[in-house]
């Protein structure tokens, strides 16, 4: 059953891979004469749904989107929030493509590494490292806001990754592409714990959202399992109800994952919470 649950989630992840790849690569053959027409406008600013955070500014003061944005960015945002009130930031844990080629990454580290992967970042720089994705956040809204223009895109590896074979990309993205590879050999999603301002957003959906993943304190074995299998170190069994910021609702530390004690480490929704 576990092996099943695991399955599922790795077929998400492949499936919205797949398809980001492949609207990116029409969208370029279609610049060209080529690619399929239907899809043509597609791009990846088109389907980001960061993109409707940083054009909100403008979208409300002057009523028009970032230049390279336009509505359905602002819609999938609204998509992706609502699905985090639900159950967190699955779009990191599931559906993200970025998230998913350093996790790919990741699986070279482990095998060069093997415990030591993931662990060698002591613990007070780690913490203070994690603080930047939301200055990095509150500087690209800043920016975006003031020049009304997608300032990310120069350095962000998600677009240099989809794109890399295209003269889109700037030397500044490819760099960022780059250092993050390099230090996912290392570290568990390093964007995702130290840099992506969507992740700092959506991190703040783990303190509401309707479905919580929970601790049941009577009948953990305190085997550590839950905190050694979450990629980003987040110290499960010493916590009652999982609201840390950096959660990305992967559910590998749930009982139904890796937990070996059935009901231990489970998602509960809030309104079942508020009966008992």
């Amino acid at each position: 059953m576990k092996k099943s649950k695991r399955k599922i989630r790795v077929a998400v992840q492949v499936f919205f891979f797949i398809l980001i790849a492949f609207i990116s690569v029409n969208h370029n053959l279609a610049e060209s004469g080529g690619g399929i027409e239907l899809l043509s406008n597609a791009s990846l600013h088109a389907i980001c749904p960061f993109g409707g955070v940083v054009t909100i500014y403008q979208l409300l003061t002057l009523g028009t989107f970032v230049q390279k944005l336009h509505s359905s960015s602002v819609i999938l945002m609204g998509i992706v929030f609502l699905l985090a009130l639900l159950l967190g930031p699955v779009f990191c844990g599931w559906i993200c493509p970025f998230g998913t080629f350093q996790e790919w990454i990741g699986k070279i580290g482990k095998k060069i590494f093997k415990k030591r992967y993931n662990n060698m970042i002591p613990k007070k720089l780690d913490s203070k490292l994690r603080y930047f994705r939301i200055v990095f956040l509150a500087w690209v809204v800043f920016m975006t806001a003031r020049s009304g223009t997608l300032v990310f895109s120069n350095i962000d590896p998600y677009y240099a990754l989809f794109n890399f074979w295209t003269s889109e990309v700037a030397i500044t993205g490819m760099v960022a592409l780059f250092i993050i590879m390099g230090a996912s050999l290392f570290v568990e999603r390093p964007w995702c714990k130290y840099a992506c301002p969507y992740g700092a957003v959506l991190g703040f959906f783990n303190k509401f959202n309707l479905f919580k993943i929970k601790r049941i304190e009577s009948t953990c074995i305190s085997c550590d399992l839950c905190t050694h299998n979450c990629p980003m170190n987040i110290d499960v069994a010493n916590t009652s109800e999982i609201k840390d910021l950096q959660c990305i609702r992967c559910f590998e530390c749930t009982s139904e994952n890796n937990c070996p004690v059935p009901e231990t480490v489970v998602i509960e929704t809030q309104i079942l919470s508020t009966k008992k």
